[in-house]
């Protein structure tokens, strides 16, 4: 036995693809967000303060699907990269209730609007 023991080397890919993932996430929910706040913002200098209408954009329901769609769609991608933060070790769990949730509120977005137009 040698009186020197080998130094375990730590596998920092795994660490720096978490960081990557992290990352889009995060970036993912500030293009939702700043999606958001861009049609918001356009909407009131061009419409409301400047009168000047060449977006027609009214307060019905396909604008009120868009700004509740984009909205949820960030704050999912914010706690999902909050999450993920915290708890490195159910990183594949946690992805997979993200996708289930995006799905659902997808697929109930459509049937809202489906009866909605029906």
């Amino acid at each position: 036995m040698s009186k020197y023991k080998k130094k375990i080397q730590k596998d920092t890919s795994s660490y720096e693809t978490d960081i990557r993932l992290e990352r889009s996430i995060e970036y993912m929910g500030w293009f939702y967000l700043l999606a958001v706040v861009g049609l918001l913002s356009v909407w009131l200098i061009f419409d409301a303060i400047l009168d000047v209408s060449f977006i027609d954009l009214q307060p019905n329901v396909y604008t009120f699907t868009f700004i509740a769609f984009t909205g949820t769609a960030s704050a999912f991608s914010f706690a999902l990269g909050w999450n993920i933060k915290n708890n490195r070790e159910k990183k594949k769990q946690l992805v997979y209730d993200w996708l289930i949730a995006q799905f659902m509120l997808c697929i109930f977005a459509i049937f809202v609007l489906a009866i909605y137009q029906w």
